[in-house]
């Protein structure tokens, strides 16, 4: 194509995209840059369909931050593209139309950060090739708008969505159990956010806290928080909590609850000054205490549990003194904090999951130990099936739950002949046994419990 047949455009010109719900967003012309980008936070990369797609936000406009365009769109490829810095990043890239002047055609559009750029958007020129020509001395060549025809532009554009904005802290985006409660919260109409525990970072401030993501951008707009953490994220993913209730976010479990219920010692100590019938549990810091361990509580069989021990991972169960000693002594050669803790032979590998929210059990499932395993845990294998339980073992279930101020709590109960007793208690109780045999939507009723903490009345 001549040169003479190229339409003329400016260094700066206004561009629209249909299909991304933006009609006016004004974009820098750089033939220099080899593809487009456009300014977008909240990115979060999904599957539909058996394809990966992302989810994300753009905020067209320079001068009005708060306008807010939610979209998702299909992911064309991943690409390694450097930065202002200098600094190699990953960013997705989407295909999409672009109209500009009175030319609409799909170009590819990354999403990255501009937030510290004068434009929102930039025009590279895979999107000019055969199309325009630029002249680096004129600006919106292809006409110019207004303040007031910006301002009608942005009056259909819905900015918000009803409902609240619920961030989903953890690592594994496609757990069952994070699955659901993203297709719980948006099936009630909120907008839910999956934020990756390790790509959150902290910016303390007495005048200014902050917590920002991956892609730079700051989270203060988010009404609650439900932190799912795995273990070696404890600390961290605590440090995180506070954080968002720094600046006034709310958080279904607080970080000091999860703190001393992922503590199995301090958690005993917390049951015993309660009055919370638990098995008999001992602790000692010296190699030379092994046999007074074993002693009180009433010798082999026992079990020998790390102190953050989850999903019957770090639990043994030692069937003589001598085991026992070996067990104990092994762990302690690690510096590994351990409880050891009377083994209840006539539960014959059966607990009794209680799922408390609000202080009220919604449901009760019991597992079962596959054979020749003493650990009932649904990840190690074990059965879940529906059972009653008593008005005695449901009281203990929310009183466990409510001494360690835990909204939202798995109580793992067994029954032995002194009574129903208190195995732990998970601050993080997975969904997946207990939803399958039960049939409850347990998920919806985590959201709902936070509606009714925030005032949220659903339209």
């Amino acid at each position: 194509m001549s040169k003479s047949s190229l339409t003329i455009i400016g260094s700066q010109e206004w561009c629209a995209f249909p299909s991304l719900n933006t009609p006016a967003v004004r974009a820098r012309i750089d033939s220099g840059a080899q593809t487009s980008s456009i300014h977008a936070s909240n990115i979060q990369p999904f599957i539909k369909d058996g394809e990966d797609w992302v989810r994300f936000e753009i905020h067209p406009l320079q001068e009005s931050p708060k306008i807010t365009i939610k979209n998702e769109a299909k992911v064309e490829s991943v690409r390694k593209v450097k930065n202002t810095g200098g600094t190699s990043e990953s960013r997705y890239v989407i295909k999409t139309p672009l109209t500009i002047g009175k030319e609409t055609f799909d170009i590819e559009l990354t999403l990255s950060n501009r937030d510290a750029m004068g434009f929102r958007m930039l025009l590279g020129r895979e999107a000019m090739i055969d199309r325009f020509m630029v002249n680096p001395s004129v600006n919106y060549e292809l006409g110019d708008y207004t303040v007031l025809q910006i301002k009608d532009f942005y009056k259909a554009v819905k900015r918000v969505k009803p409902g609240l904005k619920i961030a989903l802290l953890a690592t594994n985006r496609n757990l069952y159990s994070n699955l659901r409660l993203m297709q719980a919260g948006e099936e009630r109409g909120h907008e839910m956010q999956f934020l990756n525990i390790e790509q959150c970072f902290m910016k303390m401030d007495a005048a200014q806290p902050e917590v920002r993501y991956r892609d730079g951008s700051v989270l203060t707009d988010i009404d609650a928080v439900i932190p799912r953490l795995r273990p070696s994220m404890t600390h961290y993913g605590c440090a995180l909590v506070r954080q968002f209730a720094s600046i006034n976010t709310y958080s279904l479990n607080s970080a000091e609850a999860i703190t001393q219920s992922r503590d199995k010692l301090f958690s005993s100590q917390i049951f015993s000054k309660n009055g919370i019938n638990t098995p008999i549990t001992g602790f000692a810091k010296s190699p030379l205490d092994t046999k007074g361990l074993i002693e009180m509580v009433d010798g082999a069989p026992l079990i020998v549990k790390l102190l953050e021990s989850t999903q019957g991972k770090g639990v043994v169960l030692a069937e003589t003194n001598k085991a026992a000693e070996s067990v104990i002594n092994a762990f302690k050669s690690l510096n590994a904090n351990i409880l050891v803790q009377e083994f209840i032979r006539e539960a014959n590998g059966k607990d009794i999951r209680c799922f408390v929210i609000n202080n009220k059990v919604v449901a009760v499932i019991q597992r079962e130990a596959e054979k020749g395993e003493f650990r009932s845990n649904i990840h190690m294998g074990g059965k879940a099936s529906v059972i009653r339980i008593t008005a005695e073992e449901r009281k203990l279930a929310i009183k466990a739950a409510k001494v360690l101020d835990l909204p939202v709590a798995g109580v793992d109960i067994i029954r032995s002949n002194k009574g129903p007793m208190v195995l732990e208690v998970n601050s993080s109780p997975g969904l997946e046994g207990i939803e399958g045999a039960t049939g409850k939507d347990i998920a919806g009723l985590m959201i709902t419990a936070i509606e009714k903490k925030l005032g949220f009345v659903r339209p």
